[in-house]
């Protein structure tokens, strides 16, 4: 007959393998570490953030930079007022924010609740494309060939202005609002949809009064985070917006935005040291309040209005 082995003995069989043994205690750390870089690359870039920020600040009264209207950096009577590039930030993020949302949300409708199959496999690759093209392409389009077809109708648009890289980056952040969308109706249960077609709802009723009120939380925070992602957008600004910072509400003349200040400075407009290079880390902290913000936001209305089923 053959001899029984008990679970202790195997449990003791198996810690005897040091090999495994080794594993079980070095696996966890070996994942610990990694999962820390992120973390510890938060920590140093806000580290880097504040104390440059702090620097600049015990030589620019902060006072003037955030209340003040003109930002002059690099005029003989430097002059540091950041509400001229949140303006221009805030201009080129509402048009695209205009222009996205509906496209976006449309495209997120369809693609959950009408498109075939066939449909779906056309147009999903497309939004992926969308997504991978780099922005300094998306800036050249805007500068090359959004900008002169809306001179064409618009004569007294600048070759520089508000309007049409607010247009490419409300294209460019199509696909996130899209994306993000689709997930959260598709993840809303067949039971509920069939429930309500059983009742007698049409196809776009469903669509508009059950899809898309059980789905809210996840298309508000797809709206929050891409508009983010338009605030701290770098390359299309620096090349389609202009760097004339304007503190008036026009769309139609040059902007400077926070990301296209801090590259026009990162190119070697400034020297190391000066007054004019610690005024990027503190356009930098700022742009990291008003991202760090908008994260909260999303994540509130998530868990707000999060639908249990």
């Amino acid at each position: 007959m053959k001899q029984q082995t008990s679970v202790q003995e195997l449990i003791k069989r198996n810690n005897n393998n040091k090999g495994k043994v080794f594993a079980d205690k070095a696996v966890p750390i070996i994942l610990l570490l990694i999962a820390s870089v992120s973390v510890l690359t938060t920590i140093g870039i806000l580290f880097t953030l504040i104390t440059e920020t702090i620097t600049f600040f015990t030589r620019v009264n902060p006072f003037e930079f955030l209340f003040t209207k003109e930002w002059a950096p690099f005029s003989s009577d430097p002059q540091y007022g950041i509400f001229a590039l949140i303006l221009g930030t805030l201009k080129v993020t509402a048009v695209a924010t205009i222009f996205a949302v509906p496209v976006g949300l449309g495209a997120a409708l369809y693609l959950s609740e009408y498109a075939s199959d066939k449909s779906r496999r056309m147009i999903k690759p497309v939004l992926e494309i969308l997504a991978g093209i780099p922005t300094i392409v998306y800036g050249f389009f805007a500068l090359t060939f959004v900008t002169p077809i809306l001179r064409g109708i618009f004569p007294e648009l600048g070759s520089f202005n508000s309007i049409s890289p607010g247009l490419v980056v409300g294209v460019m952040i199509i696909p996130m609002i899209t994306s993000m969308s689709e997930d959260a109706m598709s993840s809303v249960p067949e039971s509920i949809k069939e429930g309500a077609l059983g009742l007698g709802a049409t196809k776009f009723e469903l669509a508009t009064k059950i899809v898309f009120p059980a789905a809210l939380s996840g298309i508000i925070a797809s709206i929050v985070l891409a508009v983010s992602r338009a605030i701290g957008e770098t390359m299309i600004v620096s090349l389609a917006a202009g760097s004339t910072p304007d503190s008036s509400f026009s769309l139609t003349g040059s902007i400077q935005t926070m990301t296209g200040f801090i590259v026009q400075v990162a190119t070697g407009d400034a020297t190391y040291g000066s007054d004019i290079y610690y005024s990027i880390y503190a356009v930098g902290f700022t742009l990291f309040i008003f991202t760090f913000i908008m994260n909260i936001i999303s994540q509130w209305v998530t868990k707000r209005f999060r639908e249990e089923y």
